[in-house]
């Protein structure tokens, strides 16, 4: 069934110049526009740098940015972990026919991609539900990215998302 989902997902990439450069975008780029864009929505949010004093502002804040951000690194370093200890290739390791998009080298599961995202989706949703669930729709529009542009199984970033908001739920526990 993984396969199955891979390849109908995969099946969009290769077929028109300019769906492949989205697909590149959503995977590759997207990312870093979704990190500044969780920082400038707490630091707005807050108000942080429209008062008159934002250094107060934000050191009053600064648990809850700190929150976010760190539930997705952790997360990350936590996926890198289990990548080692789970040891599972690439679509394009496995299937000659499949031609990623962009250059990815490791193991798969858990999507890296998927795990810190989803962190950082569900870490913001714990705070702030609408922008939470807005988060959680970027994180899954980089996760089908990934699985398309022929780097991740379904499984990969079901198993992301999974342990993503395993550890937001942990960071905002402790």
């Amino acid at each position: 069934m993984n396969n199955a989902i891979f390849f109908f997902f995969y099946s969009f990439a290769h077929q028109s110049k300019i769906l492949d450069d989205g697909i590149i975008f959503f995977a590759q780029y997207f990312p870093y526009l979704v990190i500044i864009l969780a920082g400038l929505f707490l630091l707005f949010h807050h108000e942080v740098l429209q008062a008159e004093e934002p250094l107060q502002v934000f050191l009053e804040k600064k648990r809850e940015m700190l929150e976010v951000f760190f539930s997705g690194i952790i997360g990350y370093f936590v996926a890198i972990i289990l990548k080692a200890i789970i040891n599972l290739p690439r679509p394009f390791s496995i299937f000659p026919q499949v031609h990623s998009l962009i250059s990815e080298t490791g193991n798969t599961f858990p999507s890296g991609h998927a795990t810190f995202f989803s962190a950082l989706a569900f870490s913001i949703f714990f705070l702030h539900k609408k922008a939470g669930y807005v988060f959680m729709l970027f994180a899954l529009l980089i996760g089908i990215a990934r699985v398309v542009a022929g780097v991740h199984f379904p499984a990969d970033i079901l198993g992301g998302f999974i342990l993503g908001a395993l550890v937001a739920f942990f960071v905002k526990s402790v």
